[in-house]
């Protein structure tokens, strides 16, 4: 299994980006796929993550904010951000699970599988 992250940029505050997570080597339809984030000397933190029924969770500080979606047939899970902040600088991950049942969707020890990375920063 892989998760191969992408999008991510050095852009300024109130601007949008598009992050990209492709998945390869699963049935992607029967995972749920989330993403979380990791500043600078900080823990990973929840952002957002989508069920395969597409329940979706988005933690307080992004909701309004940012979009998670996927597509089965393309394997890839999206999120949208908007109206960026300086503190949502961090390194974006997306991960997948098989597992996790709806109370999980937020615990990073829910996911199985983890994505390397695509670095958002955002300067004010």
């Amino acid at each position: 299994v892989q998760l191969q992250a992408s999008g991510g940029g050095l852009v300024q505050a109130g601007d949008s980006l598009r992050l990209s997570c492709v998945a390869s080597g699963m049935t992607f339809s029967r995972y749920t796929t989330g993403w979380f984030r990791q500043a600078p000397g900080k823990e990973r933190e929840f952002v957002a993550a989508i069920r395969w029924n597409r329940t979706i969770r988005y933690s307080d500080s992004v909701k309004g904010r940012f979009t998670i979606s996927r597509d089965n047939a393309k394997s890839t899970v999206w999120l949208g951000v908007n109206s960026l902040k300086p503190e949502d600088t961090a390194v974006y991950y997306c991960a997948a699970t098989a597992t996790a049942i709806l109370s999980s969707m937020n615990d990073p020890g829910a996911y199985s599988y983890w994505g390397q990375g695509t670095l958002v920063t955002v300067s004010s």
